[in-house]
């Protein structure tokens, strides 16, 4: 049987996990919902041995990548995957990058030289943007009276659904090494995902504040301190990997899943 490790199962390596084993994969993880504790050394040595694919979800710490820091010897002749951050790209003045963009630019230095770590092993390495999905969207954000809407003109991101990011992920498994940016085709503003998620609910829109009146938390007030749009071309055209269109089309699919739930 063919064996994936995942290292870190986390929103999206879950869900990764869960399609690799519809598809007659074993999986073995670590992470908290994961089979084993990540400094359990024999047992993971001894599960990479027999993994022909690995897969790493988990983010650089201030003393570097620690898959790679902990098991890098062990990964020789795997096939590696690696879910990287667009954060490598910096801020382009919501300009288009692709792969070829320069990357250590931005805020996130530490994810930068791991996704160059993970590159220069041989590594798929998928750079994905803002993630959404079941439980963790602008709907949710929504519903629950804590989403924003920010008055900055003229900012826009890339986006992604986690379902995307699985058959981007499983599509990598087979492909050759390099990046990969897995987002949708149509960047926009926070602001219209807020509004149509709104629309979506049949709720009214929040007021338009200013970055102060907001009174963001250090980490949400960063997000909007860069401003791109994210190519995904090559994943397309490489990868033959076809993603939700825009976030109306995954809201929209989110949006269902809700009311199914509620007339279950």
């Amino acid at each position: 049987m063919k064996r994936l490790f995942i290292f870190g199962l986390g929103y999206s390596a879950a869900r990764i996990a869960a399609a690799a084993e519809a598809r007659g994969w074993e999986v073995v993880s670590t992470g908290r919902a994961g089979t084993l504790a990540f400094d359990d050394l024999g047992s993971v040595r001894m599960a990479l041995t027999d993994s022909q694919q690995v897969l790493s979800s988990v983010p650089p710490g201030a003393d570097g990548d620690p898959v790679l820091e902990t098991y890098g010897d062990a990964l020789a002749g795997k096939g590696l995957t690696y879910l990287s951050s667009t954060g490598v790209y910096g801020d382009t003045g919501g300009a288009w990058v692709d792969e070829s963009a320069p990357t250590g630019t931005g805020r996130r230095t530490a994810r930068s030289e791991a996704d160059a770590a993970w590159l220069a092993r041989g590594a798929r390495v998928l750079r994905l943007p803002g993630i959404y999905g079941p439980g963790r969207s602008a709907l949710d954000r929504v519903r629950e009276g804590t989403t924003r809407r920010i008055d900055l003109a003229g900012q826009v991101f890339s986006r992604v659904h986690v379902d995307d990011i699985v058959s981007g992920a499983l599509l990598a498994l087979e492909a050759a090494p390099g990046a990969y940016n897995l987002a949708d085709d149509e960047p926009c503003s926070q602001n219209a995902v807020i509004e149509h998620a709104c629309r979506l609910l049949g709720v009214p829109l929040p007021p338009l504040q200013s970055l102060d009146e907001a009174q963001l938390s250090p980490m949400a007030r960063a997000f909007y301190a860069e401003n791109r749009r994210v190519a995904n071309g090559k994943a397309k055209r490489v990868l033959g990997w076809v993603p939700n269109p825009s976030c109306r089309e995954g809201l929209k699919h989110e949006a269902e899943g809700l009311k199914q739930t509620r007339s279950c």
